[in-house]
């Protein structure tokens, strides 16, 4: 028994090293590459799309700077890899790409069947629809018999079905692949209608060419958590993208932002000097330098201070922070402390 028991006991050690050296793979492989992979949309703009000089921005884009910041303390090293809705999935599967941050839905099947795990949420959004006006429709409840694009793989073409079936109503689908190509086919009359999430209904509509012409419909018939997601199994890669984004809501509670980060390295507040490094060994515990999150603030910013840059009402897009506010101030946002 006693022979028996040590060869468990032996296993169990070999079992957890083993264990240990595969969590840590991806972030070692960052490190040693000198370069975050990051997986974005192909182009949604507010959340990640190119400008005029080709420069990549938006708050998913953000996600990717804030861990290139933490781990190479750099925002810069990213190289970011578009990848449609179709793709995306088998492009973090495949090792293409370190995570994923491209306005994806955290839903129970993807973090369950396919094997993935969804850090947070950066954007609480919905789906909606958006119609021409000259359709003379206010109301989804009145598209019975319309013809709907929407993009192929995505949960939206799940939702777009349960929907008009729980309101015994009929739609043909116009099936892509991309947002441009939704867009494109809705602009050129190809379909009446085109759904997806709230936010992006938003940002495309900012972008044609007489938005006020186009309607984004009141309802919204989802629930649509969108954030970053790893592979499942590598807990430490997990931890560091997850505290990546909680560090940057911190942050906001806070009142720690890009311009006052170096004073506030000085602040009395216990919660404030984890964060910034001056206190504890939380950096060490994730495998990162002490100013991991102090690099993300001054180089990235806060959660707050990435939402009005790129999606909030002073940009085209026009956002109100809703559900996307801090728990504080009537919204949902809410990071787990760090202590």
């Amino acid at each position: 028994m006693k022979i028996k028991l040590a060869s468990l006991v032996l296993g169990a050690v070999v079992g957890v090293s083993a264990a240990t050296a595969a969590s840590a793979a991806t972030l070692d492989d960052v490190k040693a590459r000198g370069e975050l992979l990051c997986g974005v949309s192909t182009g949604v703009a507010g959340f990640a799309a190119k400008d005029d000089s080709g420069n990549w921005g938006g708050v998913d884009v953000d996600v990717c700077k804030a861990v290139a910041a933490a781990v190479l303390g750099d925002a810069g090293k990213v190289k970011y890899v578009p990848t449609t809705s179709k793709e995306r999935f088998t492009a973090l599967q495949s090792g293409e790409v370190d995570l994923l941050s491209r306005v994806t839905t955290w839903t129970f099947s993807r973090d369950v069947k396919l094997g993935f795990e969804f850090t947070g949420v950066n954007y609480y959004d919905g789906q909606g629809f958006m119609v021409k006006k000259s359709l003379g429709v206010t109301s989804a409840l009145q598209l019975d018999g319309a013809t709907v694009c929407v993009q192929t793989g995505t949960t939206t073409e799940l939702n777009l079905a349960d929907y008009f079936r729980t309101n015994n109503m009929t739609y043909k689908a116009v099936n892509v692949e991309t947002a441009d190509e939704s867009v494109e086919n809705y602009v050129n009359n190809a379909c009446d209608v085109y759904t997806t999430d709230s936010s992006a209904l938003a940002a495309q509509r900012s972008g044609l060419a007489d938005p006020s012409a186009h309607l984004v419909l009141p309802e919204i018939i989802s629930k649509e958590p969108l954030g970053p997601l790893v592979r499942h199994g590598d807990n430490q890669w997990g931890d560091v993208v997850r505290w990546s984004l909680n560090a940057m809501v911190i942050a906001e509670e806070k009142g720690v932002t890009m311009a006052n980060v170096d004073e506030m390295k000085g602040s009395n507040d216990p919660e404030i000097k984890r964060l910034l490094g001056s206190d504890g060994d939380m950096g060490a515990q994730l495998g990162l330098s002490a100013d991991w999150a102090y690099q993300i603030v001054k180089q990235v910013g806060n959660y707050g201070e990435s939402f009005e840059a790129h999606i909030g009402v002073n940009t085209p897009i026009g956002l109100d922070r809703g559900l996307n506010q801090l728990w504080t101030k009537g919204g949902i946002l809410y990071a787990p402390p760090m202590r």
